[in-house]
């Protein structure tokens, strides 16, 4: 239980090359905060689905291939995990890219893109984003199972 409490006062630290090649050691550390905090499979699902579609879109969008580096932060104890995401890439707010679903509209009609955003921020239970000095600061938080649970969303 210590490892919970020693976790929650002091954020864990992952940097790593914008590179999909890194995805897999981003998944993995949000795993390890997900376990100390004891989270449920429900919840450690949904909080590595919002990294991973974050940290993808970072490599994929944000740097385009090129030269950045990410920079994930994360704290967990009994209430839950927060993850931080930073990265240098040119200034991009999730919230405002997010394309919400149009079930009336056949696929091939839809717009490309901004879907996977909408399932990652809707599947935490807060986001936030911010952009300062230079940098994008994705906050996301999942909280445990018994807590106040993810929202429905509209």
């Amino acid at each position: 239980m210590s490892d919970v409490v020693e976790l929650a006062r002091k954020p864990a630290v992952l940097e790593v090359p914008a590179t999909l090649g890194a995805l897999g050691e981003i998944a993995a550390f949000v795993l390890r905060l997900a376990a100390r905090a004891r989270l449920g499979t429900g919840a450690t699902y949904r909080i590595r689905l919002a990294v991973d579609e974050l940290a993808t879109n970072i490599v994929m969008h944000g740097y385009r291939g090129g030269e950045g580096r990410i920079t994930v932060l994360g704290r967990s104890g009994p209430e839950g995990v927060r993850i931080v995401i930073e990265d240098t890439a040119p200034a991009f707010d999730p919230v405002a890219g997010r394309l919400p679903p149009a079930p009336g509209v056949p696929p091939e009609r839809r717009r490309v893109g901004g879907l996977g955003i909408h399932l990652a921020l809707t599947s935490v239970d807060t986001y936030t984003y911010a952009r300062r000095d230079g940098r994008n600061i994705s906050t996301l938080t999942v909280k445990a199972e018994g807590t106040d649970a993810c929202p429905p969303q509209p």
